[in-house]
């Protein structure tokens, strides 16, 4: 039986991986001997361990946490983010406080319109489709090929509007989810984004009312 060659893992490969995936020096070692020095397969080898820790805490009830906030051009553009975990311990450290803070200046920056392929209404999904599949059968492609089409369009639809499944702008090699599964492991709880809400100075959402609207239904009726 051999064994495995003895890999040397310098303080300078840690240091290089812990700067881009924020995990923890020993996290960092471990992969990188697994991945044979290699930092592209120790990146890999987080991201796994990090899935494998968010689905072991998944069902875990996240009853605590903090609303992260982030204003962006002068004042133009803000996001609030609530973003939950197991306990108050955890909510006060700065890699929670960080995470929350990174959620939120993404949220600002790429504006997702949802937060999990999940909540992505059927009408939505239907109108998407119908849009893509007009698309593709105007080039004079087959049905077999058009439906591919149409099945690649959407995935690009999920991961342009979808917040767990859009790329983090400061690290695009990496998903908000997998961002956020990484922090699950290092933590070691379970973490979740809530909700989130982005305001742009003279935006306005369709479901807004005027103030003019709202005052007219809180006055008394006579």
């Amino acid at each position: 039986m051999t064994s495995k060659p003895q890999v040397n893992i310098s303080a300078l490969q840690v240091k290089n991986l812990r700067e881009r995936t924020g995990a923890g020096f020993q996290a960092c070692r471990d992969a990188l001997v697994e991945a044979a020095g290699n930092e592209e397969q120790a990146i890999s080898v987080l991201r796994k361990k990090g899935q494998a820790a968010a689905q072991k805490k998944a069902q875990r009830a996240t009853l605590e946490g903090l609303v992260g906030c982030y204003i962006h051009a002068g004042g133009k553009i803000g996001v609030l983010a609530e973003i939950n975990c197991e306990s108050d311990f955890v909510a006060r450290t700065d890699d929670f406080k960080k995470l929350c803070h990174d959620v939120a200046m993404h949220i600002a920056a790429l504006d997702p319109r949802f937060l999990r392929r999940e909540e992505v209404t059927p009408e939505i999904l239907d109108r998407e489709r119908d849009i893509y599949r007009e698309q593709a059968r105007a080039t004079g492609k087959p049905d077999a090929v058009i439906e591919k089409i149409v099945t690649g369009k959407m995935e690009k639809f999920y991961e342009e509007n979808c917040l767990y499944e859009q790329h983090f702008i400061k690290d695009e090699s990496v998903t908000i989810k997998e961002l956020i599964d990484q922090a699950i492991a290092r933590l070691g709880e379970n973490i979740a984004v809530r909700r989130f809400s982005r305001f742009k100075v003279g935006e306005i959402e369709g479901a807004s009312r005027s103030l003019e609207d709202a005052a007219a239904d809180a006055a008394p009726t006579t």
